[in-house]
């Protein structure tokens, strides 16, 4: 289930990936600590973003269609009737090839800053046979396209590790429709340190330090909320970019499920 099944939820060799890209970067990590300019993305060792998207592919093949959407309020049922969709953050493509498949009356469009990746997402989208309704372009979460035109935006354990949280949720906001919906999936965490002192808040605080911090402190802003940011922290940085309404819709062991609306 651990090392063999792709299609289990404990599946954990993205993990083990990561692990292995992050000794490959310890040195710039160590650097980083010295200057306080962190890693920029693109720097990271190129198997970082393959184990990223094959750790998270577990937690999104057994929750994401299953639990997370039926969890938001009416989203279902525009995605099964045809809605817009953006993923922004979208890395490899695996949570919008997975909904495009499920949902096909809808279109989505994944976003990321990373070139590499959006290439990446393309071959997935062509190998999954989703082209007809899926696309995937590279831009940053603050400029990506789309005023007032998307139903549904999503962002996947990213908002994080993004330089400008509080700008990024401005756009989103400017990019939805005024009834739409902004799915929040971010690292399972408690607004007090002790609260993390678990083995999955050990887990998420290494990652944090090696990737979440070192990512966001190269980029514009350098907000630096880490995978441990809580969701009274979330909540304030989903509320600056004018959400009235934000609530948990769902959770796992590894994720909180947060919904925003205007």
């Amino acid at each position: 289930m651990v090392f063999a099944n792709k299609k289990s939820p404990v599946y954990m060799m993205g993990a083990f990936e990561c692990i292995a890209s992050n000794i490959q970067n310890q040195g710039a990590i160590e650097k980083a600590f010295e200057t306080g300019e962190g890693v920029h993305w693109s720097d990271q060792p190129g198997c970082l973003f393959c184990g990223i998207a094959e750790f998270f592919r577990p937690g999104y093949l057994t929750n994401l269609v299953n639990g997370w959407l039926p969890a938001l309020d009416g989203v279902v049922q525009k995605l099964e009737s045809g809605a817009s969709i953006a993923d922004v953050g979208c890395g490899h493509g695996i949570s919008t090839v997975m909904m495009a498949e499920a949902f096909p009356n809808s279109m989505f469009v994944g976003y990321d800053f990373h070139e590499a990746s959006i290439l990446s997402a393309r071959a997935h989208a062509k190998e999954h046979g989703v082209e007809a309704n899926t696309r995937f372009e590279v831009a940053s979460a603050t400029q990506f396209n789309g005023e007032g035109s998307y139903d549904l935006v999503c962002s996947f354990d990213c908002l994080h590790d993004m330089g400008d949280p509080q700008g990024a949720s401005a756009h989103v906001r400017d990019s939805l429709k005024e009834d739409g919906t902004w799915m929040i999936v971010e690292p399972m965490a408690d607004d007090r340190l002790e609260g993390n002192l678990n083995p999955v808040g050990r887990l998420f605080y290494s990652a944090s330090t090696m990737v979440c911090v070192p990512t966001s402190l190269a980029q514009e802003v350098g907000a630096a909320l880490g995978a441990q940011a809580g969701e009274a922290k979330l909540r304030d940085v989903i509320s600056s970019g004018g959400f009235s309404k934000v609530r948990r819709a769902t959770e796992t062991p590894f994720n909180m499920i947060l919904e925003a609306r205007a």
